[in-house]
């Protein structure tokens, strides 16, 4: 049971009636709030009931109204019961001999659609036996021998490591990220067709339960290991974000990274955006961490009250996300996040930085670059897109008293997990700021989120950085640019054309800056301008971290 306090009827109605403890109130007359008892939501109950009638197609007409409705419940993990097997053509093959077990795919997938697995060759063996005879060449086909874990293994545990990838053809979307970040051939996409889908349905059963992996070749030095774990699959997939949605692969690896230090003992507070929209669609939720969703605007506040109430609880070593994107963090959540980071209060920021207000359909914010064409700035012939400069968030949070700030992306996952685990370990306020590319507002394709995300850091659009008031006590001891292309020059230079990228070349790549360009190609004043601001950016930042 749980304790809740309801609200008395308005005092217009003269009789009323209390959904939450089956009373009726006769004439309201200064009458108190009412403590009631309410029963702990079922989740098997919830699942069997709720999920299975939105499934259906009549839980409109056919649920009534419960507790959990009323107060805004919604069980960990529903959505990992949600099905998006209908809505792509395509799925990807794995290609099991052209594999290095390198985990790009499992770790740049929005959609917790690809899993990995390393299991010992023995055990793999005995639990091949056990399945029917009929099934066993074609799983066995799904298996690799990587010189990463079945000659590694062999070296170290005396037993090689067999290792798998396998597609969930209820969460895969058909964005092909995974077949971009494949530098090895080993994933290809195929149409969908009955034998095909029923075949993967069957290899992602038999994935499931053949146990989980095996520890020990698991190395705690390979960040990108850390998805063989399943304690680290936090965020379930299932969620409604668009295919390739690159700040849901931020969210996968942010969970994964506090999951492997923290199991479900944390939680998050969410800004109103588009991170919420699609991970609170009744009644499916991706998380299995507890999490809540206030305005717009008061997340961090929100987040404060939640960590004293923790601590006084004696909860001090369970972490708290506060999770916005920039809108909320940028613009109409900055005084309360800035009030956040002045409390030397143990709170984790992670911002979904896009650069548009995405929710609400592409409304510029002060992370919009210049020349950018969203809602409310429109490209025409009197104004050429936005004219003013970006915000830059992480330079304002380094002002602040004693807090850890990161700049960091998905495509750099070394990069982004030391980000995480480095806010994770501060003793005080800290920042993660993350490149996530929104493809319908960006204007790109649905399998380029990282490959967009790394053309951002090597065009100094969002250059990478780490500054940690634990290394030192000047801000060049304590600002790290590593990371980042050609360090002390100001653009990046190609190694086989030598030819410097710009951001003009990042602009040059993303619908959202296609107006800036002539029919000739040539970019406008006001990119030029743009390019200008993003060097002036970089210079600052090499001169505070002692390059320049």
């Amino acid at each position: 049971m749980i304790t809740a306090v309801t609200r008395p009827p308005s005092m217009n109605e003269a009789t009323a009636h209390d959904p939450f403890n089956n009373n009726s109130y006769g004439t309201l007359v200064d009458r108190p709030y009412t403590l009631v008892q309410l029963p702990v939501l079922n989740v098997s109950e919830f699942n069997e009931c709720v999920v299975r009638g939105y499934e259906a197609g009549d839980a409109d007409d056919g649920l009534p109204a419960d507790y959990a409705v009323a107060r805004s419940l919604v069980p960990a993990g529903t959505a990992s019961l949600r099905d998006f097997s209908y809505i792509a053509p395509e799925i990807p093959e794995y290609i099991a001999e052209n594999c290095t077990g390198c985990m790009d795919c499992v770790t740049e997938c929005p959609d917790t659609a690809i899993l990995g697995k390393v299991v010992s060759e023995s055990a793999w063996e005995a639990r091949l036996a056990a399945m029917p005879e009929s099934d066993r060449p074609m799983y066995r086909s799904q298996w690799s021998r990587t010189k990463k874990y079945y000659d590694g293994g062999k070296k170290k545990v005396g037993d090689g490591g067999m290792f798998q990838i396998v597609i969930d053809p209820s969460k895969c979307k058909g964005c092909a990220e995974c077949v971009t970040v494949c530098d090895d051939n080993a994933l290809k996409m195929i149409g969908k067709t009955d034998e095909i889908m029923t075949t993967a349905r069957k290899s992602h059963r038999y994935f499931k339960n053949f146990g989980p992996s095996d520890d020990r070749y698991i190395s705690d030095n390979l960040l990108i290991d850390m998805m063989l774990k399943e304690q680290t699959h936090i965020y379930t997939g299932g969620a409604g974000s668009c295919a390739g949605c690159g700040e849901g692969t931020a969210l996968r690896m942010m969970c994964a990274a506090t999951g492997a230090r923290y199991g479900e003992q944390w939680g998050i507070v969410a800004a109103t955006g588009c991170n919420t929209v699609y991970t609170s669609t009744y009644p499916y939720n991706p998380y299995l961490v507890p999490w809540t969703n206030s305005l717009f605007e008061d997340a961090p506040t929100y987040a404060i009250g939640v960590r004293m109430k923790w601590d006084q609880l004696g909860w001090q070593h369970k972490p708290l996300w506060c999770l916005g994107g920039d809108g909320a963090m940028f613009d109409i959540g900055f005084q309360a996040l800035s009030r956040l980071f002045a409390s030397g209060m143990n709170v984790k920021v992670f911002v979904l930085d896009t650069q548009v207000y995405s929710n609400t359909g592409g409304q510029a914010s002060t992370s919009s670059f210049t020349g950018q064409n969203t809602k409310m700035s429109v490209h025409g012939k009197a104004i050429a897109g936005k004219q003013e400069r970006r915000k830059e968030i992480a330079q304002i949070a380094m002002m602040h008293p004693r807090t850890f700030v990161a700049q960091t992306t998905c495509a750099h996952i070394n990069h982004f997990y030391k980000s995480v685990f480095g806010a994770l370990e501060f003793d005080g306020p800290a920042i993660v700021v993350c490149y996530t590319t929104c493809q319908p507002e960006h204007g790109v394709a649905d399998n380029m989120a990282g490959e967009q995300a790394r053309l951002a850091v090597d065009t100094r659009a969002f250059p990478l950085l780490v500054y940690d008031p634990r290394a030192g006590d000047t801000v060049k001891k304590r600002l790290s640019l590593q990371g980042n292309p050609n360090l002390k020059g100001d653009w990046y230079v190609n190694p086989k054309t030598s030819e410097e990228i710009t951001f003009i070349d990042f602009a040059r790549s993303e619908g959202r800056f296609a107006k800036q360009f002539d029919r000739d190609g040539n970019p406008s004043e006001t990119l030029l301008a743009a390019k200008q601001d993003r060097l002036e950016n970089w210079h600052l930042l090499q001169e505070l971290a002692g390059l320049r």
